[in-house]
């Protein structure tokens, strides 16, 4: 499979995020005030939202369609969404994701802004996360992607 290009999402365009979300009964959403970031092969097939926070960026909604993974499209995705942050890059993800994570270079060793920190206690409430983050200028293992 030729390698599939990896955008900025512009606003006007943000809906077609969600819909692909909904398409695949996942309950994200991109994030008003974040930057939606998409693989596209003809139309959305893997999205991301990165959004400011206090000292960084806050990753969430990393999905990828059913026939596109496995390939390294997320990592792929990720990479090219995170290049350009400033600040650490923070994410809560379920426990089983941590591997994948790991492999582009997050930590769980990082500090959460506040608003994380309280965001991740709530989520602990129902289900099992954790907390990772980063740092601008670090770079993954050369196999990641």
């Amino acid at each position: 499979m030729p390698e599939l290009p990896i955008d900025p999402l512009p606003e006007p365009l943000w809906p077609l995020l969600n819909k692909f979300y909904r398409r695949h009964d996942s309950s994200m959403k991109a994030l008003k005030g974040g930057r939606l970031w998409v693989a596209r092969d003809g139309d959305i097939v893997a999205g991301l939202c990165l959004t400011p926070v206090v000292g960084g960026q806050w990753l969430t909604g990393v999905f990828v369609a059913p026939d596109y993974r496995g390939q390294g499209l997320a990592a792929r995705l990720i990479l090219e969404a995170v290049a350009s942050a400033e600040g650490t890059v923070w994410l809560l993800c379920h426990p089983d994701l941590e591997r994948l994570y790991q492999r582009i270079g997050f930590t769980q060793d990082t500090r959460l802004p506040q608003s994380l920190s309280e965001r991740l206690v709530r989520y602990k409430r129902n289900k099992p996360m954790i907390a990772m983050g980063l740092e601008s200028g670090v770079r993954p293992p050369s196999d990641s992607r």
